[in-house]
């Protein structure tokens, strides 16, 4: 090979080196231009991951698949370890494979003894990145020039390997900034809405609520709010968000009944790499996310006693260590909880911590259920359907005076989720245009209406209006109750309650 092709293909790998997204072909093009200057029939390249070496690219007449998969123990190796101790490469002769250490290709390659063979090791600066073994089949030493060239290539290599990872890193760093940023745009807007919601609210009760909530917004004292499911726990902590100097900053959740026990603490104060199996990279805990917002911690009741107690410590001093670190992290964080459990009864039962009770209830807020705010329905309902039509394109649609007096009659047991379960149903049935009584599935099985109007002789009781909503819904449904489809679903109830409501009324 002339000094002229060399010249050439070294630039040619330099310039590989800062393509991070072709790593592959700088790799493959390393061995490639080292073969015309140092004659091999098996190049490979291996990475170091812990104490094991993978090869990552192989050229030559004897790279074979098996040995793009081979893999050697870095301690097994003396040879190896001593090149990437002394940074250089090194020529092996007849007697380094001799005793104990062997060859690396035994049982893998036919090679004869004394073959020339190469270690060159791979390493930035104090950190080792990995090898690049050269074997030929004929017998001798290769030379110092050759031993020259492969340090110059594998300094171009490492560096192209660095490179790439830090790339990769990068783009990591990217994905998670776009992805934090699209997190905090998508709150905002629900935040705003939020806070339109609330203060459009027409129920003495829920405009007390949001008094008490605005007040309490311009501290920083931990709120804890309490209501039953479905009534809008989470509406109100993101108006409580927006309304409060740290509306600006991020608003996050964490729903503690929906994470397993032994992930709680993960995912509150994040984790370092090797913390725990499974834990193949570190993460940042939700704290660490929401510093300086607003942490919601939803269905706090449901989170376990042992993680009560780290979760106390931190709204006590503000500080904490990720789970397998013993690095303290300071953050300004907002807590805002939330549970649908009665939490004093839960302390007196020993479910869940008196000390974490009373840290968290400095300024408790109830709210109401939708049966206690009726004038407040038929205004959700407009709310979310001119929200849905924006959303999806589709729409819009009206209620009619009597979906309106259906709407109201509900018991709703399940709130405000329960009404949207209803309306996306509508929606569904109806495309389009005014939305009727038999869309929302709340008619009557018999002739008898749900609403009361003009035209109406009488009116039904609540009773009446409830077993016949219960008997169009086991019509609908088949006489299924439970699972996917099922009336319970379909009502927005738990099981075992809509079985109390079909003895209560006979229906089966």
């Amino acid at each position: 090979m002339g000094e002229a092709d060399l010249t050439r293909d070294l630039t040619t790998l330099a310039t590989l080196t800062t393509r991070p997204d072709q790593l592959k072909e700088t790799l493959s093009h390393a061995l490639l231009a080292l073969r015309d200057a140092i004659p091999y029939d098996l190049a490979a390249l291996y990475e170091l991951d812990g104490d094991l070496l993978r090869v990552r690219a192989a050229e030559g007449p004897l790279a074979s698949a098996e040995v793009r998969r081979h893999t050697l123990e870095l301690a097994s190796f003396p040879t190896i370890r001593r090149a990437l101790r002394s940074r250089r490469p090194i020529p092996l002769e007849s007697h380094d494979h001799a005793g104990s250490e062997g060859d690396p290709y035994d049982g893998l390659l036919d090679l004869p003894h004394g073959h020339s063979c190469m270690v060159v090791p791979l390493h930035v600066g104090p950190r080792d990145l990995g090898i690049i073994t050269l074997d030929r089949t004929v017998c001798s030493v290769y030379d110092e020039a050759a031993v020259a060239l492969a340090s110059v290539v594998g300094q171009l290599v490492s560096v192209a390997l660095v490179y790439a990872e830090q790339t990769a890193l990068l783009d990591r760093y990217r994905h998670r900034l776009k992805e934090h940023n699209r997190l905090l745009e998508a709150e905002l807007g629900p935040g705003i809405e939020a806070v339109r919601e609330l203060e459009a609210s027409a129920s003495k009760a829920m405009q007390e609520v949001v008094r008490l909530a605005r007040a309490a917004a311009s501290s920083d004292v931990p709120i804890l709010i309490q209501g039953e499911t479905g009534t809008g726990k989470e509406v109100l902590a993101k108006a409580l968000h927006a309304w409060s100097a740290r509306g600006g900053a991020p608003f996050v959740k964490l729903n503690c009944a929906a994470i397993p026990a032994n992930l709680v603490e993960s995912e509150l104060f994040g984790h370092v790499k090797g913390a725990f199996s499974g834990a193949d990279r570190s993460r940042e805990g939700r704290f660490v996310t929401a510093n300086g917002g607003t942490l919601l911690l939803d269905e706090i009741g449901d989170m376990p006693l042992e993680q009560q107690g780290k979760l106390l410590r931190v709204l006590q001093e503000g500080t904490f260590q990720p789970v397998g670190s013993d690095r303290t992290v300071r953050v300004d964080v907002r807590v805002v909880a939330a549970s649908h459990v009665d939490l004093e009864k839960a302390c007196r039962e020993g479910r869940f911590r008196e000390d974490l009770y009373y840290r968290l209830a400095v300024f408790p807020l109830r709210v109401p259920p939708l049966r206690e705010r009726r004038e407040d329905i038929v205004a959700i309902a407009g709310g979310w359907l001119e929200q849905s039509a924006r959303r999806t394109g589709r729409g819009p649609w009206q209620l009619s005076r009597a979906a309106q007096s259906s709407l109201q009659a509900q018991a709703w047991e399940g709130n405000v989720r329960q009404l949207v379960n209803v309306l996306e149903r509508a929606t569904i049935l109806q495309p389009a245009g005014r939305i009727e009584p038999e869309h929302l599935g709340l008619a009557a099985a018999d002739s008898l209406p749900l609403h009361f109007d003009e035209e109406d002789a009488v009116m039904r009781t609540f009773a009446e209006n409830e077993r016949a909503y219960f008997a169009a819904l086991l019509q609908r449904t088949g006489g299924k109750v439970y699972g996917e489809g099922g009336a319970a679903e379909l009502a927005g109830l738990k099981p075992t309650t809509l079985h109390s409501k079909l003895k209560k009324h006979g229906l089966k």
